[in-house]
């Protein structure tokens, strides 16, 4: 979402369009009443707008003396008008920061189960547009300032060093549900992880990793995830050659930009969910909601294929798919307080 245009700003353009009027007007009322030519008619309106004085050439006939007080008066006026349109657009320009700045803190001091994206690189980015779609509440840290300007003007951002404990408390790490490390280096990535897990011992944390040796350092930091963008294109690849139709159902299952009406989402069977304790032909998820179940998390692991006399239990995770309106309403009745 785009910030309203600068009041000022708007008021310069149109200023500096009537000034350019002037100075065709007056470069050609001065050559055609005085005679002159081309370049010491443009000179003199320019030493008049800008309040120099007058040319050192022949005396103005009482036309052009006329012509060149409605020069002097419109210049000067429009001078005077563009240097405190200059002014109040500065004046609002700063406002904007500081105001903007403390509505920022404020929503972010709200924040209470989001995710930390740390680094607002390309992987950064992608990760913010995924939680943007869901949408799912984030903020994102980062400490440079070419990074920080290419993210969406809506998104919650903290400027600062991720790797220090100050700037994580400023981002409610104690209150985060997750956070991600996607610095552009693994040392960095490093020290995310580990002030990240001190701070927050429950915290889901997701790191990036360059580096092959990187994964395993990132593990006994803390992280719960790591992910090599490397490796996963890698696997991408040679996935599209050996299964191509798996990969395009899958991009059309997932992708941001729906293209077809089918998702694939994972909901957590609350206690108190309709569902607990009812086997999965009893909960009738499929035939009401038009939902498959194509596996159940449970504690000790994945169940893949449900059969029907399954049973569901509060804390399972059910592996969803179908269309968005259906999985909405599976949402809710497995998420209840």
């Amino acid at each position: 979402m785009a910030a309203a245009p600068i009041r000022g700003l708007r008021n310069l353009r149109v200023i500096f369009t009537c000034l350019l009027v002037l100075m065709v007007i007056g470069t050609a009322g001065f050559h055609f009443i005085e005679g002159w030519s081309w370049f010491d008619s443009f000179y003199e309106v320019l030493i008049t707008v800008t309040t120099i004085g007058s040319s050192h050439g022949p005396p103005l006939s009482e036309v052009g003396r006329g012509f060149s007080v409605f020069v002097i008066v419109v210049g000067v006026g429009l001078v005077f008008l563009a240097i405190g349109a200059l002014a109040s657009a500065l004046l609002e320009f700063e406002l904007r920061k500081f105001f903007g700045r403390r509505r920022m803190e404020r929503e972010i001091g709200r924040l209470n189960r989001h995710v930390i994206i740390c680094g607002a690189g390309r992987v950064g980015r992608s990760v913010a547009r995924e939680l943007v779609m869901k949408p799912a509440p984030f903020v994102v840290v980062d400490n440079n300032p070419e990074k920080m300007q290419k993210l969406d003007e809506s998104w919650l951002v903290l400027h600062g060093d991720a790797t220090q404990e100050p700037t994580l408390r400023a981002a409610r790490v104690e209150q985060a549900s997750g956070l991600v490390a996607a610095a552009t280096t693994d040392a960095i990535n490093l020290y995310i992880v580990l002030t990240a897990r001190s701070l927050n011992p429950k915290l889901k944390i997701i790191a990036r990793a360059s580096e092959e040796d990187a994964e395993k350092h990132l593990r006994k930091a803390g992280a719960d995830i790591v992910i090599s963008p490397y490796n996963f294109a890698g696997h991408r690849i040679a996935q599209s050659f050996l299964r191509p139709n798996v990969i395009d159902f899958l991009d059309l299952a997932t992708a941001s930009d729906r293209q077809m009406d089918l998702e694939l989402a994972e909901v957590r069977v609350s206690a108190k969910s309709p569902f607990a304790g009812k086997t999965l032909a009893s909960s009738q998820i499929r035939q009401t909601m038009n939902v498959i179940v194509l596996a159940i998390k449970k504690a000790e692991g994945m169940h893949f294929n449900p059969e029907p006399d399954d049973r569901i239990e509060a804390g399972d995770y059910l592996i969803a798919m179908g269309e968005p309106s259906g999985l909405r309403k599976l949402e809710q009745l497995t998420i209840v307080d």
